[in-house]
């Protein structure tokens, strides 16, 4: 992936610091310490916030209290990597919205070490990346490249590259109002988790608007080197629901599933990616 020809974008920052996965992570609500961890595991394995998972909201409470962190130390090299892929889905989703009348807000991407504070709550690095949308910000964590190369089996910039474009898509899903809708949905009593449930369903869509950006964007840079597809594939297979449930329980429990199964996330990458047509990622409807 010859991702020097990507647009660099401005909305790049880095952690000063004020953030930390110390003892105030998780703000109790009455949870013990080994809950929080559990917690914490499954967010490594489902990139998902802990403190999401603490209030049974997609969203998440307030900010949390943490112990104060030290400042991210960035490589330029890798920080220049990540404007240029965000930079590159700005384009490419600025363009989708325009085409249909509409503006499309740029998210920020913050880079932290350690543990952070969001207004989705405080988050600690066995997180993963996430998105949140009470301050329309994703998080990535400076050494989850290495544990997606380590852990995960997927190496190569376009797998890097897709998880950040995943994480746009939950952007694109909150300015589209999908958030909205779920959290109606769920109100309504409709199930979050499940193999059929409303999470899996938004995670799915998640990637298939990846795919969409990876389409369109390859179009506008011609970035695409042999392997690279194949890397962001194997990053998604790698990531479903029932490949990290095998690998850490021994066993697969289709009613947990957040994300989806390794053929479903790769399903909708692939829809995504062949149309590059944002029509094409309606998840929510038949099966996911």
């Amino acid at each position: 992936m010859d991702w020097q020809k990507g647009e660099r974008s401005q909305n790049v920052e880095v952690d000063s610091g004020g953030g930390g996965g110390g003892p105030g992570f998780g703000g109790g609500r009455g949870m013990g310490i080994g809950g929080i961890i559990i917690l914490a595991i499954i967010g490594l394995v489902f990139f998902k916030n802990p403190l999401a998972l603490l209030s049974g909201d997609q969203v998440g409470g307030g900010a949390q209290q943490t112990t104060s962190g030290e400042p991210a130390q960035v490589d330029p090299q890798q920080k220049d990597f990540v404007s240029a892929v965000l930079g590159s889905t700005e384009k490419t989703w600025g363009d989708v919205f325009a085409a249909s009348g509409h503006t499309y807000t740029d998210p920020k991407l913050e880079l932290f070490s350690g543990g952070v504070n969001t207004a989705c709550g405080a988050a600690s690095t066995a997180v993963g990346p996430f998105y949140c949308p009470g301050d329309q910000k994703i998080y990535l964590d400076l050494d989850f490249f290495r544990e997606l190369q380590d852990r995960f089996h997927s190496s190569g910039d376009f797998a890097r590259a897709y998880v950040i474009a995943h994480e746009v898509g939950h952007h694109v899903q909150n300015e589209l109002g999908v958030f909205d809708k779920v959290r109606q949905l769920q109100r309504q009593g409709v199930p979050m988790d499940g193999a059929d449930g409303l999470s899996v369903r938004q995670e799915l869509q998640a990637d298939c608007f990846a795919g969409v950006w990876a389409n369109r964007t390859e179009q506008r840079l011609q970035w695409l080197q042999p392997g690279d597809v194949e890397s962001a594939l194997n990053a998604a297979s790698q990531i479903g629901d029932d490949t990290l449930q095998r690998e850490t329980r021994g066993t697969v429990v289709p009613d947990s599933f957040t994300h989806g199964t390794s053929a479903q996330r790769v399903k909708w990458f692939r829809t995504g990616m062949t149309s590059g047509d944002i029509q094409s990622c309606n998840t929510f409807t038949g099966e996911p």
